[in-house]
């Protein structure tokens, strides 16, 4: 039989094609080989171990049919057999490479019952969270080869928050093993064939624009090319001192902050509610919040109105930092419609949750977000949302602009938290402020994050400008 021959791997190929845990990612930038190594890493499970099942998947069979299946069918020709019809390969000790994609949420169906030994995503963050681990739990069967998730990645696209979270801020949830998950930094330094045969390709990276460059060129995660809310930083090493970052440590609200509540209505599509409190510098806190979503991104628990209102009502009545306090609320024009009968907004009064009408400017609205996400001389913003509002920290960052409407984001995407939070700027509006000299760089039916342990609660911190709070305002 034809033997199979490789180049020589970059010294992070290399660690791709050694690497032993169950999920491993590759990527960080354009160029850096990471094709190259899902083919070859394939090719040599499929030798080495007998009738093991692999899946390659991207997002469309086209990208799979220029960027692996040509490349295959010359480098495997003699020693597996390529079947057109099954899109897969087969090899002489029964291990067959499987190759699948998904476009959409409906090509999820041909992974039913499937049962693979190894999956590689490649481009992973052009997928879905739902999409990734919806085919990644095909990763099961009874022989004895251990599972493997291999994922290829780049920052951008509906995918990048989930990437993120798992491998770059190595922030996991109940259900997630620490030690199954590593990341390998690749960059386009590292891969020396395509800096011998196309030198000017760094240059080429260079001239991108500002963010996108970032982002293809020094593999940074915290912005991408098209992101709405690009000022968002979610940095935990800053929680306490709350510079150069939106996400903070909770902290207990004193007494005398004006509280808010913002809301935006959906049924089929997830409602959006959050609780704000307001310093005395005007500074804006999301302490807490309801998302109405089954867990599948942008899929609506479909709560009638009569018991959303009276979650809302139960939690105003019991959470220690709401009850027996004035809650001002804020909430889209539209639940005031009438034309089906009883309006929302009627609903809700009935459950004594009241909202004022808000302003439902689109454009000068994301301006006041704009505004307040904004970092001072400082580093210090006019916005701030607590680590367990976990549906704004999941979905604001995703967010893109729409590719019709300048100035606008795409409304086809997880809006809801972003809509309510700018009825609530709208309804504190801010002059902007000169920007910083230097600009640093999940989701369960309907949860209301309330579950926090006093040892968790950080007090106040001053701001440098005003004091906040008294130093005798325990946490």
């Amino acid at each position: 039989m034809k033997q199979l021959r490789i180049q020589q791997p970059n010294p992070k190929q290399a660690l791709f094609l050694k690497a032993k845990t169950k999920h491993v990612a590759f990527g960080g930038a354009r160029g850096g080989g990471k094709s190259w190594a899902v083919r070859v890493k394939a090719q040599l499970l499929a030798l080495r171990y007998t009738g093991i099942r692999i899946l390659i998947v991207r997002r469309t069979y086209e990208e799979l049919r220029q960027n692996h299946i040509q490349q295959l069918r010359v480098e495997l020709n003699g020693i597996a057999r390529y079947n057109v019809t099954e899109k897969q390969f087969s090899f002489p000790n029964g291990s067959v490479i499987q190759f699948g994609y998904c476009a959409k949420d409906a090509d999820l169906d041909r992974y039913q019952g499937a049962e693979y030994d190894v999956i590689f995503l490649d481009e992973a963050t052009q997928l879905s969270e739902h999409q990734m681990k919806t085919i990644t739990a095909c990763v099961r069967g009874v022989n004895r080869f251990p599972k493997r998730v291999y994922y290829t990645c780049n920052p951008g696209g509906q995918g990048h928050q989930y990437i993120k979270r798992l491998f770059i801020d190595r922030r996991f949830e109940a259900e997630e093993i620490p030690e199954e998950h590593s990341f390998i930094q690749s960059l386009v330094t590292d891969n020396k064939a395509l800096m011998a045969s196309q030198p000017d390709y760094v240059q080429q990276l260079k001239a991108l624009p500002h963010t996108q460059r970032l982002a293809w060129l020094e593999g940074r995660w915290d912005v991408f090319e098209g992101q709405f809310f690009e000022e968002f930083r979610d940095e935990p090493a800053h929680y306490i001192d709350r510079q150069n970052t939106h996400v903070i440590k909770p902290f207990r609200i004193p007494r005398d902050w004006t509280i808010y509540r913002s809301f935006d209505w959906g049924y089929a599509r997830p409602f959006s509610c959050g609780w704000w409190a307001v310093d005395y510098d005007g500074v804006l806190y999301r302490i807490a919040e309801l998302y109405g979503c089954t867990g599948t991104p942008n899929e609506g628990v479909k709560w009638t109105p009569d018991k959303v209102f009276a979650e809302i009502h139960r939690i105003e009545t019991e959470h220690p930092w709401l009850q027996g306090r004035t809650v001002q609320g804020v909430a889209d024009p539209a639940i005031w419609d009438k034309s089906t009968g009883e309006s929302v907004a009627e609903t809700a009064a009935k459950h004594q949750v009241l909202f004022a009408k808000g302003d439902h400017s689109r454009i000068p609205g994301w301006m006041q977000v704009h505004y307040r996400m904004q970092f001072d001389a400082n580093g210090m913003a006019m916005l701030y949302v607590f680590e367990n509002c976990k549906a704004f920290i999941r979905t604001m960052p995703l967010l893109q602009y729409s590719q019709t409407v300048p100035e606008d984001l795409d409304t086809a995407q997880e809006d809801h938290v972003a809509d309510e939070v700018r009825y609530m700027c709208m309804a504190r509006p801010i002059k902007p402020r000169l920007p910083a000299e230097h600009d640093p760089f999940l989701d369960d039916p309907a949860r209301v994050a309330l579950e926090l342990r006093k040892e968790d609660l950080a007090p106040p911190v001053r701001r440098p400008r005003m004091q906040i709070i008294r130093e005798d305002n325990d946490a």
